[in-house]
């Protein structure tokens, strides 16, 4: 196992991942769906050695610290929320990649991209419109409001 790759748990992670695949299973919403499985770094991980290429079952557990089982219980979840496709070819169990529910989280979030980025820019003309208004002043020979000693 390469260490750069390692997902140590600790409890919380635990309980938010159990939390959110509990809640999974309660909900018709796709869009939860996705967000849910993308939650835990270890599918993370596992979805981008997938954006390489397909891969076997064994191959997509190599790097990781876990069972067999773990591993497993993580590509059902990825599975379960359209994530990746599965199949089985003669003893081999080989996971693709399947983007499409990815694209709809990804325009959600553009939305507020472009939402944020709007405010941002307009909070950087604000400032500086402040700060011209406040060079005018200057140049324009105001007096300065005198320091106050510490």
């Amino acid at each position: 196992m390469r260490s750069s790759q390692r997902h140590d748990k600790n409890p919380l992670d635990c309980q938010l991942t159990k939390w959110l695949i509990d809640g999974m299973a309660n909900t018709d919403d796709p869009l939860s769906i996705t967000f849910a499985a993308l939650a835990d770094p270890t599918r993370r991980a596992i979805l981008t050695r997938l954006a390489r290429g397909e891969a076997t079952v064994g191959e997509l557990g190599e790097p990781f610290d876990m069972s067999a089982p773990a591993i497993s219980k993580h590509l059902r979840v990825l599975e379960s929320a359209g994530l990746i496709a599965r199949e089985v070819d003669a003893r081999w169990r080989i996971c693709r990649l399947r983007a499409e529910p990815m694209h709809d989280a990804h325009d959600w979030l553009e939305a507020y991209r472009r939402h944020w980025e709007g405010n941002l820019d307009r909070l950087v003309e604000f400032v500086e419109r402040t700060h011209r208004a406040d060079e005018e002043k200057r140049d324009a020979g105001a007096p300065r409001a005198p320091r106050k000693k510490p």
